[in-house]
């Protein structure tokens, strides 16, 4: 199993990031190469749709507010993995400020664990960056 993770720090409150990344449906206000959610099944499954057009399913696994963080898995998608699982986390990084880790595992499949690896922290990396110029 291959795993990749990113953090960043954020010099806002815990909460006002979460404001933004909490709703599993949320993908599109900030990560910019996701141009559409659709919630199914009570909000427990997004249908996410890039800015080229690829289809992606995901279902949330767990869900916990008070903690700021969910975990969900790749139902569908267009990438040589099987297994994937992911969580993202929000939490206190000092007096002012959060911390988001965003990690996942999942199986390669016809690539290399490096290449998988490599894949999904471009994925985790960009996205931190790209949340953290929302604030």
């Amino acid at each position: 199993m291959a795993q990749a993770s990113a953090s960043v720090n954020i010099p806002v409150s815990p909460d006002q990031v979460w404001q933004l990344v909490g709703g599993f449906s949320s993908l599109p206000d900030w990560l910019p190469f996701i141009a559409k959610s659709v919630p199914d099944e009570g909000g427990r499954v997004r249908h996410l749709t890039t800015q080229d057009g690829a289809q992606i399913s995901e279902r949330l696994l767990s869900f916990d507010d008070q903690a700021r963080t969910y975990t969900y898995s790749i139902t569908q998608g267009p990438f040589p993995v099987t297994h994937y699982q992911a969580t993202l986390k929000v939490t206190a990084d000092g007096d002012q400020g959060a911390r988001v880790d965003w990690s996942g595992t999942f199986t390669p499949d016809g690539i290399s664990d490096a290449q998988a690896e490599a894949l999904f922290l471009d994925v985790y990396e960009g996205g931190l960056k790209a949340l953290k110029g929302n604030f």
